[in-house]
């Protein structure tokens, strides 16, 4: 039986625009392809672990616009239960712009819209989904107050709390908040700032400093290098395979979603993370953020369990 796993999160449409090089200030780039797809980190993130075998329930906020109907529309084709996705009347649904270059990296602006009026009231109102869950996924684009009463809404279920601290805010992230998760996801960058050492730092020393803060299990991601993985009785690092990337704008989402499905599976960390690696590089070789989400039996041929 499909595991429950409860999203709460964003929910964007993708403007994205594939480029020879990134533009740099004043510059102008012509060429390229335009691809208008759905995403945000929480959407990204729960149609990745629907992808790969989970029941997930989604809890966001869109506009009342014709963005919100599409998003809506693609979340329950993917087999998302949106009960719990409400509408704003006046904001409008989020919009990321996208530039992605001819070695697949990104730069990425978001409108949030109306992500920024999903407040813990909407939360509240989702309880019922948070009865079962296995795991609570959360990021970061929505309102903080949000994520911290999902969190500690997973918490009191029982469930594992897994944080993806992405954007990461500039004040860092509160320890009401740090408290309730189980499973911290950052990148470099993201545990950089949360602990308040240069960018560059040793990933080694990033990790421990994560585990000093009191998060039981720290997933470090870094890109094409896979993820480091400490916690008070493991540390290890895994390595993605080897693929030709192309966009990696939804990577990291795929390798939340599919870590979340395989702990929701009680599958052994070091498992879990090689299948989140292998998750992530697939959808590496795709343009677009959810069009790029692996599916089960593509991950099951890269990464056995």
């Amino acid at each position: 039986m499909p595991q429950r796993i409860v999203v709460v999160g964003s929910a964007n449409t993708d403007l994205v625009c594939l480029t020879g090089h990134l533009p740099q200030p004043g510059e102008t780039v012509l060429g390229g392809r335009f691809v208008q797809a759905a995403g945000g980190k929480g959407a990204n993130q729960a149609v990745a672990a629907q992808r790969l075998g989970a029941e997930v329930w989604f809890v966001a906020r869109l506009g009342d616009d014709a963005y919100g109907d599409a998003a809506l529309a693609s979340y329950r084709l993917a087999g998302l239960h949106t009960d719990h996705i409400t509408r704003d009347a006046k904001a409008p649904s989020g919009v990321a712009l996208i530039l992605v270059d001819a070695a697949g990296e990104n730069v990425i602006v978001v409108a949030p819209g109306a992500n920024e009026t999903l407040r813990p009231d909407h939360v509240e109102h989702a309880e019922s989904a948070f009865e079962e869950a296995a795991v609570v996924l959360l990021q970061l684009e929505v309102p903080l107050d949000t994520a911290l009463a999902a969190a500690q809404l997973g918490r009191a279920s029982g469930a594992q709390v897994m944080l993806n601290p992405a954007p990461m805010p500039a004040d860092g992230l509160p320890a009401e908040l740090l408290s309730c998760v189980d499973v911290l996801t950052p990148n470099t960058t993201e545990a950089s700032r949360l602990v308040d050492l240069p960018d560059g730092a040793d990933d080694e020393a990033l990790a421990a400093a994560l585990r000093g803060i009191g998060v039981p299990t720290v997933v470090l991601t870094r890109g094409a290098r896979g993820a480091l993985v400490v916690t008070a009785d493991a540390h290890f690092a895994v390595t993605p395979p080897a693929v030709d990337a192309v966009d990696t704008t939804a990577a990291g989402d795929a390798f939340n979603g599919a870590l979340a499905v395989a702990l929701a599976e009680n599958r052994p960390l070091l498992a879990a993370t090689r299948r989140a690696c292998a998750a992530g590089a697939l959808a590496a070789t795709r343009v677009g953020a959810q069009p790029s989400l692996p599916r089960l039996d593509e991950l099951d041929r890269l990464c056995p369990m």
